[in-house]
């Protein structure tokens, strides 16, 4: 019997967490692919990103103390795919799905990793990594 594998947990900044954690962000967007596929803990990065129009996004009292949480795992999702973003036009295509603002592209591509399924989960601290790491 082979022994179940290691959840995997991917860091991303808050107020980024929440929203896709809270479904609202269906798409993170990254420098780098993936092939991965299957279940990710949502981890809550120590440090926020603290451009004004990431945090306008938040608009809901329950999202916006999820976004507070930092350093830990708040939620988990199913990554179901990896798009990428070969042109600025392309990428603000999706902005409804990735939430960045059109000018954030940067070239020659992005990636966005496809979610769905998010949820909430009992906040538990971990120290983040970059990349997937093993909770």
């Amino acid at each position: 019997m082979t022994p179940p594998a290691k959840p995997v947990a991917l860091s991303v900044k808050q107020p980024w967490a929440a929203l896709l954690v809270a479904g609202l962000k269906t798409v993170e967007v990254r420098t780098w692919p993936t092939r991965r596929r299957g279940p990710v803990l949502i981890h809550a990065g120590r440090l926020a990103d603290d451009r004004p129009e990431a945090w306008a996004l938040v608009t809901d009292p329950d999202v916006f103390e999820l976004a507070r949480l930092r350093g830990g795992i708040v939620g988990a999702a199913e990554l179901t795919d990896c798009r990428t973003y070969g042109s600025a036009d392309a990428f603000a295509a999706d902005g409804p799905s990735h939430l960045n603002l059109a000018a954030w592209f940067a070239p020659p591509r992005l990636y966005g990793f496809v979610f769905r399924a998010a949820r909430s989960v009992p906040f538990a601290p971990v120290l983040g990594r970059t990349l997937f790491f093993p909770v």
